[in-house]
């Protein structure tokens, strides 16, 4: 990494490490791949939560960012006046949320998402009486069995709600696939576009998103923007997946060895409060660099217990580099991260501002 050994040396642990100029290479790998293929990029800001990140995606050329809360949305706003342009893809309940969206509304270019009746009405109500309507996509479920509409016949019906209520307009269609769902991304929504512009409706946006599979997103050409979060750090989790190696994952949490109470074992002050309890269907919970031989096979909320079949090899006041399983969830525990890399003078402590921003 970018962080020399000083710079390890000093860094209090458990900590996040972000090197800079990895994570610029991957958002370039994936902007190219859309410029080249005519894909809007919106990035998920959900894995960084910072607007230092968000500056680098729209210099390389992202056309906004995507959001999951309101509170997430107002906090990257509020810290950045980069933000012009936001999609929130999460259905949005309650007034008090959606007196918060109308005064975020104000702020930005934004758009929404809603998969039922009730959603879009409630929508409608809180806009109704305000000069500029909300955007509203509707959300599909392409195959990930989450939240979404379950066929075009829906989507279709949907709009024309959207379409005809007040204080809202149809601005196209969303899903949120699995990996390697393409096929049946553009089987819906091929058949969703012809229906509902047979109907004079214009859907002037269909965005998918998902890094496992965003090398292939051009493999459903209907697809007008695409929505990849954790491509920005990758984690262990993909690169099980081949969708990356370990030399392209920017985000790695420092840890110091605590403990050595057997020649096989070891305890690290990294548990479940940043390491997370996420397993993403893999064994053990996280990647060791340069030790494949260890596993991390137990977390209590402080301790990591690292073991491996022949001798550990690590002592007390050791320092190890952990890709963590799911680097989305592990930016949510720390307040700051440290960053290095891009021509930085010296490593950084960058505040998380939307960490823990869920509602």
């Amino acid at each position: 990494m970018t962080f020399s050994p000083a710079d390890i040396a000093a860094i209090q642990t458990p900590a996040v490490l972000i090197d800079l100029d990895i994570a610029i290479a991957n958002i370039g790998r994936f902007q190219r791949y859309a410029d080249a293929h005519g894909l809007r990029v919106r990035p998920h800001v959900k894995t960084h939560k910072l607007p230092e990140i968000v500056n680098l995606q729209i210099a390389a050329g992202a056309v906004g960012i995507t959001c999951q809360k309101v509170s997430e949305a107002e906090a990257m706003v509020a810290a950045d006046s980069a933000v012009t342009d936001v999609l929130i893809t999460y259905n949005i309940v309650g007034a008090e949320k959606l007196e918060r969206l109308k005064a975020l509304a104000k702020k930005v270019k934004l758009s929404v998402v809603a998969d039922s009746a009730a959603i879009v009405k409630g929508l409608s109500d809180a806009f109704r009486n305000e000069v500029q309507p909300l955007t509203v996509l509707v959300e599909c479920d392409t195959g990930a069995n989450r939240c979404g509409v379950l066929t075009p016949e829906a989507a279709e019906a949907l709009a024309v709600l959207i379409h005809t209520l007040p204080g809202v307009v149809f601005g196209g269609l969303m899903t949120y696939p699995p990996a390697g769902g393409e096929a049946a991304v553009e089987a819906f929504m091929m058949t969703a576009k012809t229906r509902i512009e047979a109907l004079g409706i214009a859907v002037p946006v269909i965005t998918s998103g998902g890094t496992p599979s965003m090398m292939h997103a051009a493999d459903a050409p209907v697809t007008t923007e695409y929505r990849p979060g954790t491509y920005v750090y990758n984690d262990r989790s993909l690169v099980s997946r081949g969708a990356c190696g370990w030399e392209d994952c920017a985000l790695r949490v420092l840890t110091t060895v605590v403990s050595v109470p057997a020649a096989n074992r070891a305890i690290v002050d990294a548990g479940s409060k940043i390491l997370t309890s996420d397993l993403l269907g893999l064994t053990g919970y996280g990647h060791v660099r340069g030790r494949d031989d260890i596993v991390i096979d137990q977390l209590s909320e402080e301790h990591g217990r690292l073991i491996s079949s022949g001798p550990i090899g690590l002592s007390v006041g050791d320092k190890l580099q952990i890709v963590p399983n799911h680097a989305c969830v592990v930016t949510n525990m720390v307040d700051a991260v440290y960053v290095a890399g891009n021509g930085l003078a010296s490593v950084e402590s960058w505040p998380v501002v939307a960490r823990g921003k869920i509602v």
